[in-house]
């Protein structure tokens, strides 16, 4: 089983080195890995570039639409027989978890599968912030504010090639919208697995701000108008508790 690994960046010489090479370290023996980068203007360009015979990436770098044209746009070169996403900032919490992937999705009647991710301080990565663990889906879910990591996600080809990819009118929450659609619309046949698969640094575009945090609820709402549902008045909170319930108050090293 081939799998795609797709990595959107901008920006992000200090952090992109870590992505790629995580990759390169899986034991499952059939990955791609797209390296999508935005043009970007700080070093990141030229670094992969110095690393990309190493780690065994390919490489892409130009003016795009944002972050989810980008991510479109992997897609699109994808030649793997299942697709996922792994953020510039964000790196394998182990060497097995594209095996892993592989062994859920060798299931005929499973189209997708997600697992669990953690959040660390961007400047002490040994210190966990958020422990976000997904459990199993249940239809419903994403009204009442659940949705899965998106980095743990991963998907047959076939799932995009029948039901597309990300709704690039969305600024935050295209990633949401297409999970919805997935689970919610579609009702895909999904699998949890219940492994920690994706190790992140917190300070995404959309936890950047209030401003970007309420843009993000709105766009969720839109998307439950664009495929024919209402979400109750309570559903921004329901979101925000389960974001809450994630958070370690008093977190402490590895």
């Amino acid at each position: 089983m081939k799998i795609t690994v797709i990595t959107v960046c901008r920006n992000a010489v200090d952090t992109i080195r870590d992505c790629v090479a995580s990759v390169a370290a899986q034991t499952h023996d059939d990955v791609e890995h797209w390296v999508i980068d935005g043009a970007s203007t700080d070093g990141t360009r030229e670094l992969l570039e110095s690393v990309q015979s190493e780690f065994g990436f390919q490489f892409l770098s130009e003016s795009d639409g944002g972050l989810y044209d980008a991510m479109n746009k992997g897609i699109a070169r994808a030649t793997g027989d299942v697709i996922g996403f792994l953020n510039a900032d964000d790196w394998y919490a182990s060497a097995t978890v594209l095996a892993e992937v592989a062994a859920a999705l060798a299931d005929p009647e499973v189209s997708a599968c997600y697992a669990d991710l953690t959040y660390v301080s961007r400047e002490e990565p040994t210190r966990v912030i958020r422990q976000w663990t997904a459990g199993d889906f249940q239809l419903g879910a994403f009204f009442c504010g659940w949705m899965p990591p998106h980095p743990t996600f991963y998907a047959k080809r076939e799932v995009y090639e029948r039901f597309g990819g990300f709704d690039t009118r969305y600024r935050f929450g295209a990633d949401w919208e297409l999970l919805f659609r997935l689970f919610e619309v579609e009702k895909i046949p999904v699998a949890y697995v219940p492994h920690q698969w994706v190790t992140m640094r917190l300070g995404g575009e959309t936890n950047r701000s209030l401003r970007n945090i309420l843009t993000n609820h709105g766009e969720c709402l839109h998307a439950f108008r664009k495929h024919g549902y209402r979400a109750g008045w309570w559903f921004p909170f329901r979101k925000a508790w389960h974001r809450l319930r994630q958070f370690r108050w008093r977190a402490t090293e590895k």
